[in-house]
């Protein structure tokens, strides 16, 4: 469910840069033209110092590549999303979170263990390194058996005994915090590159806080007591928060501040054979 946009830079020919479009029009490229080094045995003037000073390197000379006005509404960038494929949307697309970011993200799952843990398989696919702080290990060791334990890999961690992770963005860190209906504070906080999902099974006393200070809040079947209280705490109109009573095991609704989506999570074969098939409660 984020885009992420990449950075404009400077082409060949534009600005300062030494790419093959560099120098164009100042006499020392590499094709034809007047003044080319190499042809007819002589260089352009000031042509020697600036190669032992490493300006002026040789290469192709292109023509300038131009595009109308009336033509720039056709022009597109294949630009898609980043990150982990959470499921598929309405419309049968691939919805997808991005939780290697590089500024904290914090992420609050009011739903099943099976999610979080096709989550985790999945971030760990991705190249993230998945920390996993829980009072019931044994839940999560047959994933750390499949993706591998260590810092390439998962671990598992009991509850306020995760160390700091060292994540960089040559290694992201995902830390999910499944430490039941009152988690308490984490010791390792959402910080560049190591987002943060918090794991409640159910609507708790301390969901709203956590909802609100969350980027991402994802929201599977509660009880119609729970919807009512989740519609009011995160604004949503009628017909959404008296739909959750009714969805379906693996459907989330994502939430963000300014856009909501529901989502069906669909586990592949070797997901199915790890944990089974999708599933609101444990």
């Amino acid at each position: 469910m984020a885009i992420t946009a990449m950075p404009q830079g400077q082409g060949p020919g534009q600005g300062q840069g030494y790419g093959p479009g560099y120098g164009q029009g100042q006499g020392y490229g590499a094709g034809p033209g007047a003044g080319q080094y190499g042809q007819g045995g002589s260089a352009a003037p000031g042509l020697g110092a600036r190669l032992r000073t490493g300006f002026g390197l040789l290469g192709p000379r292109h023509e300038r590549h131009s595009l109308s006005a009336e033509h720039l509404d056709a022009l597109a960038l294949p630009i898609g999303d980043d990150g982990v494929v959470v499921g598929v949307d309405a419309e049968n697309q691939p919805a997808v979170m991005g939780v290697n970011r590089p500024t904290p993200y914090d992420i609050v799952l009011i739903g099943g263990l099976w999610t979080a843990q096709v989550l985790a398989l999945r971030a760990a696919a991705t190249g993230a390194r998945v920390a996993v702080e829980t009072g019931r290990a044994q839940h999560w060791s047959q994933l750390v058996q499949a993706v591998g334990g260590g810092q390439s890999g998962m671990t598992v961690h009991d509850v306020g005994r995760v160390p700091p992770q060292g994540a960089s963005a040559g290694g992201p860190v995902l830390v999910i915090r499944d430490c039941g209906m009152r988690p308490p504070r984490g010791r390792v906080a959402s910080a560049p590159w190591q987002s943060v999902l918090t794991l409640l099974p159910y609507l708790s006393p301390v969901a709203p806080r956590l909802m609100r200070q969350a980027r991402l809040v994802g929201i599977q079947r509660v009880s119609p007591d729970e919807a009512s209280e989740i519609g009011r705490v995160m604004g949503l109109p009628r017909a959404e928060y008296e739909s959750l009573p009714t969805l379906a095991d693996g459907v989330t609704l994502w939430c963000t501040d300014r856009d909501r989506q529901y989502v069906m999570t669909q586990a592949t074969d070797a997901e199915i054979g790890l944990l089974g098939t999708a599933r609101r409660m444990d």
